[in-house]
């Protein structure tokens, strides 16, 4: 069974990709009160057509709701943001080398989350797996830097990493974790069949526990002394690098 969670997000494209995918999940928009609605007119067009309720509210309660934040006078109540049951979405799947995912071990910072959710999305990731500890959920901030993106693919959620790699390698996923010291650079791999990246946490990288029970590891090549990325950079570029191996 999936897992919902209600949510507040913020922002005119959020919002608007929001009511343009998935406008069945939006439960209500709040507006405030003094934007003109010629200039949020493709906005108004998807409320009416899907029948959404608006409320028309001062600025204070728009902060209420999602607190002091850039909200360009729009914040709207999501009432479905769904995690999806690991072994239901592998189920469903036909495996082979175009299928991967990423398991997170453990991303803190929504901004790198949603960074990290618009990234696989865009290069054709079938899902992403996020433990319940150490994790940042599914919130306002996720969705807004997502770029509404969010849900588009499955948001996986597991007990803990160690028991979705397991899961991973039992359903047919090679895990491979990406760390500074891994054996290959992501340049010289090959992903032959279906391929779980693992990224690790903004501070501590991925636990020495579980880069011993992945299948492999490997490494972005770095110069001019740099020793790391940020995490939502690694998993974009090897999101793009196995997306452009299987091509």
């Amino acid at each position: 069974m999936s897992k919902t969670e209600n949510i507040y997000i913020y922002g005119r494209n959020p919002i608007l990709e929001a009511l343009i995918h998935r406008p069945d999940e939006i439960e209500k928009i709040f507006i405030k009160n003094s934007i003109q609605p010629a200039s949020i007119q493709d906005i108004q067009q998807h409320i009416s057509k899907n029948l959404i309720p608006v409320s028309r509210v001062p600025q204070a309660k728009l902060q209420n709701l999602v607190g002091r934040v850039n909200d360009q006078g729009i914040v709207a109540l999501l009432s479905k943001i769904k995690y999806t049951d690991f072994f239901e979405w592998a189920q469903s799947l036909a495996l082979d080398k175009h299928t991967s995912v990423l398991l997170l071990d453990g991303i803190e910072d929504p901004h790198n989350f949603g960074a990290i959710i618009r990234t696989a999305t865009a290069a054709g990731v079938s899902a992403v797996i996020v433990p319940t500890q150490k994790q940042s959920p599914v919130n306002a901030t996720v969705f807004k830097t997502s770029a509404g993106t969010a849900g588009r693919i499955p948001i996986i959620r597991v007990h803990d990493t160690n028991q979705g790699l397991k899961d991973l390698q039992v359903a047919g996923f090679n895990v491979i974790a990406v760390d500074g010291n891994g054996k290959e650079g992501i340049w010289e791999t090959d992903f032959d069949a279906p391929t779980a990246f693992l990224i690790g946490n903004e501070g501590a990288g991925i636990d020495k526990k579980l880069l011993k029970k992945c299948s492999s590891t490997v490494r972005i090549p770095m110069q001019n002394q740099v020793e790391s990325l940020n995490a939502s950079v690694s998993a974009a570029l090897v999101c793009y690098e196995w997306a452009r191996k299987i091509s």
